[in-house]
């Protein structure tokens, strides 16, 4: 495994980014946002990219996206 996952943001917690996903209408979104919920929890890159469905490149690439541009820059259309 390489290095964690530096997610810089920190205006949110892994609670709040539930309660985010919870509300939203983009599944894409929704799915990114509980991978990010993982990892603030301490979840390693495999396992929190694993239980959402994606590489840990592709997660990866949407916690640096997290980090430029916040929740909005999770939405679909946006991607890396």
């Amino acid at each position: 495994m390489g290095k964690p996952l530096a997610i810089t943001g920190t205006e949110h917690t892994a609670e709040d980014l539930r309660a985010i996903a919870s509300k939203s209408r983009d599944a894409g979104q929704v799915r990114r946002l509980l991978a990010l919920a993982l990892v603030l929890e301490g979840r390693s890159r495999t396992e929190a990219a694993d239980q959402a469905g994606m590489d840990r490149q592709t997660l990866r690439d949407w916690v640096h996206r997290y980090n430029a541009e916040g929740i909005e820059g999770l939405k679909s259309g946006h991607g890396p």
